[in-house]
């Protein structure tokens, strides 16, 4: 990596040079952390660039030296920058990243043309949501059986209206979770599918036929789940989640 005095360090790359004198829309500080980590997430700032310093960013976004210390201050806490003394400011790889902030995740999500990300986000949430299936079918009582009865059958009443469905099929996936014990991993696939679910890329193009399939396959995984048996219940789950994103995944590819 090559060090550079102050007065030599190279320009920012095009994605950032635009910002130069202006004011952003957002509160200052959200809108320059969301343009820096939006520069390292597409590869506009490669790992070892050297940012410039706080007066040159100061100019080219148009905020105070105060904002710009902050901003990347929070740009570091989200593992995406490395401060130095002496050897300035410094994009660190992704393997440093933390992934499950929810600005780096929306990033990585709203920039990803190939779904490399989303097809990866899959493999995970599939993967901790078929083990919390396992352990809710494993954990089950009257009371959990009917409260998991309770939240199919509100994805059963609003089919007709997609908006209120799609908030009703989350809540089924959140109940199991819930049901599962494991708050660790049911806190890491909330963010992932709550992050997911804002994409346009993740949610595709409904069909009333995909919708029908779903709750087929939630039925499934719900009726694994009361009877106790862990090893379907994990089976199902997974198979859900991987089969929904691979027909979604075809209609946004066709787009």
């Amino acid at each position: 990596m090559t060090a550079y005095a102050p007065d030599q360090r190279p320009p920012l790359r095009r994605v950032l040079a635009g910002s130069s004198m202006r004011t952003p829309s957002a509160p200052l500080g959200v809108a320059v952390v969301t343009d820096l980590v939006g520069a390292i997430v597409t590869g506009e700032l490669q790992p070892g660039d050297v940012l410039p310093p706080e007066s040159s960013l100061s100019q080219q976004f148009g905020v105070s030296r105060t904002v710009i210390r902050e901003s990347v201050k929070r740009v570091e806490e989200k593992g995406l920058l490395t401060v130095a003394q002496g050897r300035g400011t410094t994009v660190n790889p992704a393997t440093a990243w933390n992934v499950l902030d929810p600005v780096v995740l929306s990033a990585l999500v709203d920039h990803d043309d190939s779904l490399g990300v989303l097809d990866e986000l899959t493999v995970v949430r599939a993967s901790l949501e078929a083990s919390m299936a396992s352990a809710a079918a494993s954990r089950q009582t009257p009371e959990l059986s009917a409260a998991l009865e309770e939240a199919y059958q509100r994805s059963v009443a609003t089919f007709d209206d997609f908006e209120t469905y799609i908030d009703a099929d989350a809540e089924f996936h959140y109940t199991v979770m819930e049901q599962s014990g494991n708050l660790l991993a049911a806190n890491i696939t909330h963010i992932l599918f709550a992050r997911a679910r804002e994409s346009s890329r993740f949610t595709g193009a409904v069909t009333q036929e995909a919708l029908v399939l779903t709750l087929a396959e939630h039925k499934a995984i719900l009726d694994a789940i009361v009877a106790g048996n862990a090893e379907q219940a994990a089976a199902t789950m997974h198979d859900h989640i991987c089969g929904a994103w691979s027909r979604r995944r075809q209609s946004v590819s066709r787009s």
